[in-house]
């Protein structure tokens, strides 16, 4: 399709990015709204299945989808996940319990996985890798514009409307992107046509969902030396053997395993897997600190994460303008990744004194990193693999950097678990064997008992009306707790964001294996291979 004119590659991307964009709203906006639902459907205790199910049917899709479009073109495959979302939205808005909105969840994240595994692979169909770079920023930039309006809008809906408006208010656009799509994305010749490797597939979903679930679970819902969490991990061993084993006898694999000997395509997913873990932990965590330790309330706490992103959109479009411009890609990703990894060694210096004021900036230079960072790595697989493989090559960046997000996000979580309570044991131990606790009665004890928690932090309004409600007697030990649970929050909050800094590092170091070929000028051309490089080199 690089063939087409300038001005219709450039509707069809409005297109693309309308479909991304209304997915990406979807995704966003049900975070601050589902408190609210899930007062009035109930069930809170499937609270977190709301978010899992979702993750588990777009990644499974995204990965699938990514192979079936290199043989039967993107746009089927946009269309039928367009489709797909819109229905689930729809279906969303009219749930009348908590399981019909996870199931209802799932159907959107079907229609999800298509999207955004077809809108990327569509950006190198339209382009050739040279010419990728300012347009990968742009989609990288739709999922920040997402993060910022998103929630607000959804707190926005719940607040002065019914909840249902929140899945149907973005209706329209799903039609619109539809139609843009129809009209204007060409269609694709069909390849060769060849057997569907079925059994790959399912070996492949059985190696990727329990996977993805224990690391969701684990150290949340079950213990990670329980049974049902080894149980999974053992499933997901087992599951990948089998893959492995079905993809080498494959005649048309699902995911071919030869992609893994281009150190290009390995490395580059393994930084995206590394880049996954230290965006969505810092994406995250950082409210927990706004709100919990800083104080701010969870309206302002929005405002307050804002130019994080809207920095994170800004340099995704420079970065991009830059790869495009210059042609080099290796020097952008390794400032990206030492930008973001010094900025979230800033965040691991914050403690209960910091202000809102230097927890932004601190934030404007992760977000930055994370801008330049993030479009890179699928450029560089895309411009390494022949572009009868782009589908899938590109499904598998996405798949690798939500593994990595699910993977950091559990690792974060079981660190500032562990942190706060050894933190708060040895605090609150001392406070409570002071002699003015006798004084207290048993009743009140018990309601301090229950605000030794980082929970009770999150809504400073309320824990004001508790303290009120407290005997003047235990005043000054409330404030003495309180300020207990607050320096563990912030004390094991500042160990994640290290944490998180130290990915990183591990992130750029790897970086520098990364092989830098010449961007491509055309789709019709072959990736350069070492030998060619090699050759080259010794012309010069």
């Amino acid at each position: 399709m690089e063939h087409l004119e300038p001005k219709k590659k450039i509707l069809i991307m409005m297109a693309i990015m309308s479909a991304m964009l209304f997915a990406a709203l979807n995704q966003t906006i049900v975070g601050t709204a589902l408190p609210t639902i899930i007062s009035e459907l109930g069930g809170i205790e499937y609270y977190s299945w709301v978010f899992t199910i979702f993750m588990l049917t777009s990644s499974v899709t995204a990965i699938l989808v990514g192979k079936l479009s290199d043989m039967y073109g993107r746009k089927p495959f946009i269309l039928i996940g367009i489709g797909v979302f819109t229905v689930g939205s729809f279906l969303n808005g009219l749930s009348g319990s908590i399981i019909e909105l996870i199931a209802f969840r799932g159907i959107q994240g079907f229609g999800a996985g298509m999207i955004m595994s077809t809108s990327f692979t569509a950006v190198g169909d339209l382009f050739a890798p040279r010419e990728r770079g300012r347009w990968q920023g742009l989609m990288s930039g739709i999922f920040g514009l997402a993060s910022v309006f998103g929630p607000t809008l959804g707190g926005w809906i719940v607040d002065n409307a019914e909840w249902h408006w929140v899945f149907w208010v973005f209706l329209p656009f799903g039609l619109v992107a539809f139609l843009m799509i129809w009209r204007l994305f060409p269609s694709q010749s069909v390849q060769e046509k060849k057997k569907v490797d079925y059994l790959g597939s399912l070996m492949l979903s059985l190696t990727i969902i329990p996977m993805l679930l224990a690391f969701t679970w684990g150290g949340n819902d079950y213990e990670w030396a329980s049974y049902q969490i080894i149980g999974l991990f053992t499933l997901t061993a087992a599951a990948l053997i089998f893959f492995i084993v079905t993809e080498r006898r494959a005649a048309n694999p699902v995911l071919p395993l030869h992609l893994f000997k281009n150190d290009i395509f390995t490395i580059s997913n393994v930084i995206g897997f590394i880049l996954g873990a230290g965006m969505f932990g810092a994406i995250m965590y950082m409210p927990f600190f706004i709100q919990g330790v800083i104080g701010t309330s969870a309206t302002k706490s929005g405002f307050v994460m804002m130019p994080m992103t809207l920095s994170m959109v800004f340099a995704s479009a420079i970065g991009g303008q830059l790869i495009t411009k210059t042609g080099k890609y290796k020097l952008i990703a390794l400032l990206g990744l030492f930008i973001m990894g010094s900025g979230l060694a800033l965040l691991s210096m914050m403690d209960s004194g910091t202000t809102n004021t230097t927890a932004v900036i601190n934030m404007i230079v992760v977000g930055s990193g994370l801008g330049l960072s993030f479009p890179v790595f699928t450029l560089t697989v895309q411009n390494a693999v022949q572009h009868q493989y782009l589908g899938v090559a590109t499904a598998a960046t996405q798949l690798f950097r939500q593994i990595g997000g699910t993977v950091g996000v559990a690792v974060m979580g079981t660190v500032m678990n562990s942190s706060m309570t050894s933190k708060m044991t040895d605090q609150l131990s001392s406070l409570e064997n002071q002699p003015d606790m006798e004084s207290i009665p048993a009743e009140t004890a018990a309601q301090l008992q229950t605000l030794q928690s980082p929970q009770s932090l999150m809504d400073g309004e309320k824990l004001k009306e508790i303290q009120a409600s407290l005997p003047p007697e235990t005043q000054a030990f409330f404030g003495k707790m309180m300020e207990i649970v607050r320096e563990s929050l912030s004390y094991s909050l500042t160990n994640v964001f290290l944490i998180g800094a130290v990915i990183m590092a591990a992130g750029f170091l790897i970086t520098f294996f990364l092989r830098e070929i010449p961007l491509r000028m055309s789709n019709k051309e072959e990736p350069l291979k070492q030998e060619n490089i090699d050759s080259q080199s010794a012309n010069l």
